[in-house]
C-alpha cells in the first residue's frame, strides 16, 4: 500500500518546498524537470528530529543559499563549514531538544501530575520555588529514581500513538497530513484521525499516568512493557482489581479527545505562526543592505537561522498549548486516576504518601467540585513545574546555540 504522506508537514499547514511563502531560498526542484544528476541528491524522507533538515551531503541550507545569492563577492568567497559538521549539526541540535523535552523535563512532569491529582494539597505550587523545595525532599527521602518513574511508559504511549495514526491513515481515507490546497473536509478528516488515535492510545495513557504518579515507597519495579499489559487489561477488564469508583473508558473518551485535539490545534497554529514571523525576520536580516558587513559572522548567523527557527517554533507551540490547557489537563488526570487505588506522594511536604479517593461522576462534576472546594487556582496546582520545565528547555536551547556558534566560528 502506497504511503499518503507528503514530503513534509508542520502543524495544520503544508510546507511545500516550492511554496513561495516558505521557500526561503529553496531552489525550485521538481521530479518532472530535474535531471538525473539532480535526482541523485534529492531526499524525500522527511526528518523526524526538528532542525535536521537539508543536512545531506551536497545540499546547503536555504538561508545559507539566500545569503550567498545576495551578499556579493565577499560572502561568496567565505568557505562553508566542514561537510561533516554541516551534516550532523542540525541532528545534534534537534536531538538535544528532544532529550530535554522527554528526559530532563520528566521530573517536572511527574511532580506536576502528582500535584494535579492531589485534591488534599494545601500548597498549590504555583511558584517554581515551592515546587523545587518539595521535589528536593522527595528525592532526599526516596532517592533520585522517585522523580524519573514512568519515563519508559511515556515513550511507549508515544510509540502507540504514532503507530496507530499511521495504521489508521493507511487503512482509511483520513489524511495524516494536509496538502497546501487543503479544504474544510480535509481538516475535519485530519482531526477525526487525531481523535481516533487518542481513543486507541487512551488506556495506555491511563496506565502511564498511574506509573508516573504512584509513590516509589509502595511501588514495585515495573517492566517497560507493563504499560501495554495494563492498558490491554483496562480494556478487557482484567488485571489489578479497581474500586467501584473507576470510571469506564467510554466516560473518558470525550475529555481525552477534547484535550488531545485542542492541544494539537493550538500547538500547530502557534508553530506555524512563529515560523512565519521568523521567516519574515530572517528575510529582512539577509537583505543586501545588511549583508556583507562581516562574512564570517554573517555565515555563522545564516547557519544558525537555518537550524533554530523550527526548534524555537516548537518550543513556543508546546509552551502555549500546555499553559492554555493546564486546567483541562488537571480535570483529565483526575478522571483517569480515579478508582485505580493509586497512592501518591504528599506534595505539601514530600515525606508522606496519600491515597486518591475521589468520587467524580464525570467531567462536568469534576469541574464543579474543583471550583467549589479548591477555587479557581485549584485547576493550576503544580503550575510552577511548567515554569521550571520550559526555563530548563530554553536554557538548553541557548547553550546548544552557543556551542554550535563556537564550533562554526572555529571551523
Amino acid at each position: 500500500m502506497s504511503s499518503r504522506r507528503p514530503d513534509s508537514f508542520d502543524g495544520l499547514g503544508y510546507r511545500g518546498r516550492e511554496d513561495p511563502s516558505y521557500a526561503g531560498g529553496y531552489s525550485g526542484r521538481s521530479f518532472n524537470n530535474s535531471s538525473s544528476i539532480d535526482l541523485q541528491h534529492w531526499v524525500t524522507t522527511p526528518p523526524d528530529i526538528p532542525g535536521s533538515r537539508n543536512l545531506h551531503f551536497g545540499d546547503s541550507t536555504p538561508q545559507f543559499e539566500t545569503a550567498l545569492a545576495g551578499a556579493g563577492d565577499d560572502v561568496q568567497s567565505a568557505a562553508p563549514p566542514p561537510d561533516q559538521l554541516n551534516r550532523f549539526a542540525g541532528f545534534g541540535i534537534g536531538l538535544a531538544s528532544l532529550f530535554t523535552e522527554n528526559v530532563l523535563a520528566h521530573p517536572c512532569i511527574v511532580f506536576r501530575r502528582q500535584c494535579q491529582v492531589n485534591y488534599h494539597a494545601r500548597c498549590y505550587h504555583l511558584s517554581p520555588m515551592t515546587a523545587l523545595s518539595v521535589m528536593y525532599n522527595v528525592t532526599k527521602t526516596q532517592g533520585p529514581k522517585a522523580l524519573w518513574k514512568g519515563m519508559g511508559s511515556t515513550f511507549v504511549v508515544q510509540g502507540v500513538t504514532l503507530g496507530t495514526e499511521g495504521i489508521i491513515s493507511e487503512c482509511t481515507p483520513l489524511p495524516r497530513e494536509l496538502s497546501h490546497k487543503w479544504n474544510p473536509k480535509q481538516i475535519v478528516g485530519h482531526l477525526v484521525l487525531k481523535g481516533l488515535t487518542y481513543v486507541v492510545a487512551m488506556p495506555f495513557y491511563s496506565a502511564s499516568l498511574i506509573e508516573t504518579v504512584q509513590s516509589e515507597i509502595i511501588r514495585d519495579n515495573p517492566g517497560i512493557l507493563d504499560c501495554v499489559k495494563e492498558g490491554v487489561g483496562r480494556v478487557m477488564g482484567l488485571g489489578v482489581p479497581h474500586s467501584k469508583r473507576l470510571l469506564p473508558l467510554w466516560r473518558l473518551v470525550f475529555p481525552t479527545v477534547l484535550h488531545g485535539v485542542l492541544h494539537y490545534i493550538i500547538s500547530s497554529s502557534v508553530q506555524k505562526l512563529v515560523l512565519y514571523f521568523l521567516h519574515c525576520r530572517n528575510r529582512s536580516d539577509t537583505s543586501p543592505k545588511r549583508v556583507g558587513r562581516d562574512s564570517g559572522s554573517e555565515t555563522v548567523q545564516n547557519m544558525l537561522d537555518a537550524y533554530f527557527p523550527e526548534l524555537i517554533a516548537s518550543f513556543a507551540a508546546s509552551l502555549c498549548a500546555d499553559v492554555l490547557l493546564f486546567p483541562l489537563e488537571t480535570v483529565l488526570h483526575r478522571l483517569h486516576i480515579q478508582g485505580t487505588r493509586t497512592i501518591i506522594d504528599n506534595t505539601d511536604l514530600g515525606f508522606e504518601v496519600l491515597p486518591i479517593n475521589t468520587q467524580y461522576e464525570g467531567m462536568r462534576d469534576c469541574i464543579n467540585v474543583i471550583f467549589r472546594e479548591e477555587g479557581t487556582m485549584g485547576f493550576y496546582k503544580g503550575f510552577g513545574t511548567v515554569v521550571i520545565q520550559y526555563l530548563l528547555h530554553a536554557a538548553v536551547l541557548q547553550i546548544t546555540k552557543m556551542i554550535y556558534s563556537t564550533l562554526l566560528q572555529n571551523a
